[in-house]
């Protein structure tokens, strides 16, 4: 059972958090099939800080974000997050998303 009650379910291969995130993978797969979206990519990830060794040698692990999905919408990119819960982990992540990929809208899909 995972944290927040939620159902992890498979489809096409892939594996969704959520019902609500795997009935939003349909949805979009929808769209990408009328050509109403490009470029569909599920679970994208991208690299907020990247990794590096501090004054006292300790190394410390990049930092990153992986959304749920992404896609190009009328020469738009989009990434998109599946939430029923916004944590504050999740708002920073976001911040540091807008901050670091200013190009790309964050669409939080409830």
């Amino acid at each position: 059972m995972s944290k927040y009650n939620n159902k992890r379910i498979t489809i096409d291969g892939i594996t969704f958090d959520s019902l609500a995130e795997e009935r939003r993978y349909r949805e979009l797969r929808l769209l990408w099939r009328a050509n109403e979206i490009d470029e569909l990519k599920v679970h994208p990830r991208y690299e907020l800080e990247p990794k590096f060794t501090d004054a006292d040698g300790k190394k410390h692990r990049s930092i990153t974000y992986i959304g749920d999905f992404e896609y190009v919408q009328n020469g738009r990119v989009i990434c998109e997050d599946v939430k029923g819960v916004e944590t504050a982990v999740f708002r920073l992540k976001a911040e540091l998303m807008a901050r670091r990929y200013p190009n790309i809208k964050l669409k939080i899909v409830r």
